[in-house]
């Protein structure tokens, strides 16, 4: 299966991010922990070359805790500023102002000396579709100002918000690279939703959710559906089906159902605490 997405309006957004890139101090990155590598859009770094830089590992309550010291020490290692939170929950916000001040003093240090007092610091949100920044911008004003969805695409045009008197905020429509050299880095995307479920086959999807986990966190799937996981993925998804009621008229298996069913329970952290890939031997 090939993975690819990168409708017209993503080319006009990193145009236009471009263009703001001018206007702010610091760039505020989101990243899913569960994919903190594949969920980076690799155009951010030449967009945000000599700008102060944090990542957020947001989702980081669905991801393996282990693998999340381990992704906070290897950003921090190449030079950004890190925190992992769960924006739905606010975990981790207070720590993100905070960090937001500590990366930009040099810059109100330099305000400061030129008699320039209380300028706020102006920070560009950006990330791939799906991550979370919008639920993040609201979650951390303490208002809807942003749009939120749980599809991919949904912040659409240009937004500040001011959060208090030190911080101001630029959100951004979450954009894509036009093409993935690394298959796998598409799956990944796939597999947490940042590319829309239409245009993909879910139910091979859901095949190669299941040879991963059996291969990364066996006993899991073994555990959550009573299945036995030897045999090939689409034994294991039948099993499924089967004793998870996903029956067609007939008596058949409903090999979609269940297929939606795996992809779900994933995705909303029913299946526990799981990273997609780990920080040794990437660049």
């Amino acid at each position: 299966m090939q993975f690819q997405w990168y409708p017209g309006h993503m080319t006009k957004a990193k145009r236009q991010m471009q263009e703001d890139i001018k206007l702010v101090d610091l760039v505020i990155e989101l990243v899913d922990a569960r994919i903190p590598f594949s969920s980076r859009n690799p155009d951010i770094d030449t967009l945000g070359q000599n700008k102060a830089r944090l990542i957020l590992l947001n989702k980081s309550d669905l991801a393996d805790e282990e693998q999340n010291e381990a992704w906070a020490a290897f950003f921090r290692e190449k030079g950004y500023y890190v925190v992992r939170m769960d924006a739905r929950s606010r975990a981790g916000m207070k720590q993100t102002l905070s960090v937001i001040m500590e990366s930009c003093k040099e810059k109100i240090e330099r305000d400061r000396r030129k008699g320039i007092i209380n300028r706020p610091v102006r920070a560009m949100v950006v990330g791939i579709p799906n991550v979370g920044k919008s639920t993040f911008i609201n979650t951390f004003a303490g208002r809807a100002c942003a749009k939120t969805g749980n599809k991919p695409g949904v912040t659409k045009g240009k937004q500040w918000i001011r959060l208090n008197k030190n911080v101001e905020l630029l959100d951004t429509p979450g954009i894509l690279w036009p093409k993935f050299e690394d298959q796998s880095v598409g799956l990944r995307l796939a597999l947490i939703g940042s590319i829309k479920d239409e245009i993909l086959n879910v139910d091979e999807l859901s095949l190669e959710l299941i040879e991963l986990m059996r291969r990364e966190y066996p006993g899991i799937l073994a555990g959550r559906y009573e299945v036995e996981e030897n045999g090939s993925a689409a034994e294991v998804l039948g099993q499924i089906a089967g004793n998870r009621g996903c029956i067609r008229k007939g008596g058949e298996l409903d090999y979609s159902k269940a297929a939606a069913l795996v992809l779900d329970e994933f995705r909303t952290g029913r299946l526990g605490k799981i990273t997609l890939e780990k920080p040794a031997g990437k660049a």
